[in-house]
Order: structure tokens, then sequence, then C-alpha cells
């Protein structure tokens, strides 16, 4: 089959099907080849490789990773995708397109079934309002992975590439670069997909942290924290975690816990590092 990754391709897909775009899933199509080749070359995908798609839309994508993977599974939430992706997807035997929600996938199993538990390589593009969940599932869920390389609006893929003390930074950046190195391969303008969205996107690829780069005692305390500190940016650090709700430090413990990080009183939480968090969070646990 020819590549959908041309316009008029696309268009007689979606027209054979009579297909009408769904707001609620936040689906863009990509109609140029060009970013997908820059998905399948920052993910590095061999033919040992097994990887999970999420999202495959009408196969764009997914076509490219077949012919580049040893075995594709591609989750699908919009049941009217489905007989579009049978087509679309009908010449490759290495692909499985499952129709259901990816926050409901057992993503441990399926690793453990098509790649015996070793590290897969996720591929995605994603909707901006389902980003964060998606990956923060796939890391806190512990799942076996090398890498995430995915598609997502420009200003996400920023911040999470951003650090201390930048606009972009926030609890985001710190919980993708607490599991992963972020680093943003490719720009992708709305021209190149239908219907053209109305921001710019980026490929950002999250290589997995082989160990965590912080010592931290308790994981959702320091989050919680870090939650804490960027609700009420333009608070001190002090007046943001004493104010927050599920957290029980008086400002007497926060103050002396951030004197032993030598770190002044009026901080505000936008400054401080994920070393720095990891080492409040270990200190206050033990007030």
């Amino acid at each position: 089959m020819a590549t959908l990754a041309i316009p008029q391709n696309t268009i007689e897909v979606l027209q054979k099907y009579n297909f009408r775009f769904q707001k609620k899933f936040g689906q863009n199509f990509l109609i140029d080849i060009r970013p997908l080749e820059k998905i399948i070359q920052a993910a590095g995908i061999t033919k040992n490789d097994f990887v999970l798609e999420i999202g495959p839309g009408i196969g764009t994508m997914t076509q490219h990773l077949c012919e580049h993977a040893r075995e594709v599974t591609a989750v699908e939430i919009d049941k009217h995708l489905i007989p579009i992706l049978v087509d679309t997807l009908s010449e490759y035997e290495n692909v499985e397109v499952i129709h259901e929600d990816i926050l409901k996938v057992d993503i441990n199993r399926l690793a453990q079934e098509k790649n015996q538990g070793n590290p897969i390589k996720v591929v995605a593009n994603l909707p901006y309002y389902i980003t964060t969940p998606i990956i923060m599932g796939l890391f806190e869920s512990h799942v076996p992975m090398e890498s995430i390389t995915i598609m997502v609006q420009k200003e996400v893929a920023d911040r999470m590439q951003a650090g201390p003390g930048t606009k972009d930074y926030g609890a985001l950046s710190l919980a993708v670069q607490y599991y992963a190195r972020p680093e943003i391969v490719a720009n992708v303008p709305p021209n190149c997909f239908m219907p053209r969205p109305n921001v710019g996107s980026a490929v950002i690829r999250l290589t997995r942290h082989n160990e965590i780069p912080v010592q931290v005692l308790d994981e959702k305390q320091m989050f919680a924290l870090i939650r804490a500190s960027f609700n009420q940016r333009r608070k001190t650090l002090v007046n943001g975690l004493n104010n927050a709700p599920g957290l029980s430090y008086s400002k007497q413990q926060i103050m002396e816990a951030l004197e032993q990080l030598e770190l002044p009183a009026n901080v505000r939480g936008e400054t401080l590092t994920l070393e720095q968090f990891a080492m409040l969070s270990n200190l206050l646990i033990h007030c």
C-alpha cells in the first residue's frame, strides 16, 4: 500500500470509510513523511525491537514502524478507526491492533508476552489533553522500557526539557527528568497534520535512566512537595508548602530544612533542582 503520509492518500482513506474526526480524542493525522522518518530514527528502531504504538490513527506511522521493527502492537481508543487500521495494515504480518484505552492496558504483561520482559520502545502521536497521564502512567507502573519517542504539542515538549529558573520549568519537567533524559529531536509545523492544529508540535525522545539520578526515600512525598511548590509559583517555597493540602509541615520545619540545604528562606520552588527537591523531601521525612 502507498504511504498514507501524503494528503491525497489520507483523504482517500478517510472518504472510503466516511470517517469523522472526533474532537474528544484530539485527532490530528500526519500527512508529511519527514516527521515519521525523524521519529523512526530518533527511536533507533531495528528489526530486533518490539514497539508499542499509542494512538495509531489510520496507521500512517504504524506502516513505517512495521517496516523497521520486529513486531508492533498498536493501541487505538476510537472504534471507528479499527476497520481502517485492518485495511491499511493488511500487508503487514508483524502488527497487532488493540481497541482499548491505553490507560487500561496491562503494558507489563504485554512486554512479557511480546518481548520476554525485555525493555520495549514506545512511540506515539499524543493529543495534548492526555499526554501527561500516559507518560506518567508508563513511568510510574515501571514498565520495562528503553525509550518513549512521542509527538506532542511544542510547549509540552519544552516543559519536559526545561531546567530550573526558566518559565517552562515545572512539575512535569521534574517528573519526566526523574525517570528519563528528554531530548527534542524535531519541531513539526501545523501544516504537517490533518486537520491542521492551531499550535506547533515537536518530537521528543525520553530515554529511560538505567538508574534514578537522585536518592529519595519516598517518591510520592517528593512529588507532593514538587506539585505544591509549583501550584502557586509566585509564593516562596516556605509559604507554598506550608499552605498545601495534604502536607503537614510547619513553617519552622520547612525553614530548618532549607537552612540545612543552605538555601535562603525566601527561595521559590522554580529555582530548585531535582536533587535539591529530593534532599528537601528526605529531610522533611525525618521532621
